[in-house]
């Protein structure tokens, strides 16, 4: 009777870990949508695992950069977004699509180029750096190129900015010459076409320092307002798109803004490479330009009410 009721206990032992193991694997999945950069640096898949791990969910990405995430976003395609050009951020949840903005991290960009810098822009700001250039590559197209991300991404839409702020309309840029070429890439496939071509492109920073060891350009202009990249977090609102998750997407959210989410933005890359690639957004909100409300604080975004 004793060794039945051993056969009985192990057998009853076996269901639980079964059991356990088919919750793990049915838990609630998270469909995410975001930028190149932060999938080519590694910090998403870290993330990743201690989302997954401390939720027992499933956070499924997507990267394209953020034109493609805001697309997903507008669709209903996924639930939550990490993007990285304020301008659409705020017409994303002015127009219902989003519940709010979460500044989770900075860094800033690059305008990278060639160790010699045939265009002479070294020192300039970086709208004087990319006039520079483009005077220097009409004169000579084969010295000096410049490559754009061309692919609505958020770096992109920094660089449309810029040549704004350079006093150029991008369409006239784009059709300037055989200088400027739109890649249509992400950011990592764009520094291996500018480094091959020994051109200019800009680059946030976090993907070039990954990207660095197989590159001979270097960082030109670097610092200033200009140049500083804020990513930021939103759930997609449930009112718009009832098919979302929305809770999680909150959960996921305030796991960024806290400390434990902050503090591995903090130091992810620092073993690797001798420095974060990104800094936490807590503490440093009127740097970054986000509001208290804004800048790692748990959401405050109610899916109900939305």
């Amino acid at each position: 009777m004793a060794r039945n009721f051993l056969k009985m206990a192990l057998v009853l032992m076996a269901l639980s870990v079964l059991c356990s193991a088919a919750g793990a694997t049915e838990g609630e999945r998270l469909k995410l949508a975001t930028t190149t950069s932060l999938q080519d640096t590694g910090l998403l898949d870290v993330i990743k695992d201690k989302f997954d791990e401390k939720y027992n969910v499933s956070l499924d990405v997507v990267s394209g950069g953020t034109g493609i995430a805001i697309q997903y976003g507008e669709r209903g395609d996924v639930d939550v977004l990490i993007v990285h050009d304020k301008e659409r951020e705020l017409k994303f949840i002015k127009d219902g699509q989003g519940l709010e903005r979460r500044c989770i991290a900075y860094n800033y960009f690059y305008l990278v180029g060639p160790k010699d810098d045939p265009a002479g822009v070294k020192g300039m700001n970086a709208s004087q750096a990319l006039a520079g250039i483009m005077e220097k590559g009409k004169i000579d197209p084969a010295k000096v190129m410049f490559i754009s991300r061309g692919d609505n991404s958020g770096t992109h839409a920094r660089e449309k900015l810029l040549w704004k702020k350079a006093g150029y309309n991008y369409s006239a840029v784009n059709s300037s010459g055989p200088w400027y070429i739109e890649a249509g890439q992400g950011m990592g496939a764009t520094l291996n076409i500018a480094n091959e071509k020994q051109a200019y492109t800009l680059s946030d920073m976090s993907t070039f320092m990954a990207y660095q060891g197989n590159l001979t350009l270097v960082p030109l202009i670097e610092g200033g307002s200009e140049l500083l990249n804020v990513y930021v977090a939103m759930a997609v609102s449930p009112k718009k798109h009832p098919n979302v998750n929305c809770e999680l997407a909150n959960e996921f959210i305030n796991y960024l803004v806290s400390d434990e989410g902050q503090d591995l933005i903090a130091s992810y890359g620092t073993e690797k490479f001798g420095q974060p690639l990104f800094s936490p957004a807590r503490g440093n909100c009127e740097l970054i330009g986000c509001s208290v409300a804004e800048c790692a604080a748990p959401s405050s975004a109610s899916c109900a009410a939305a």
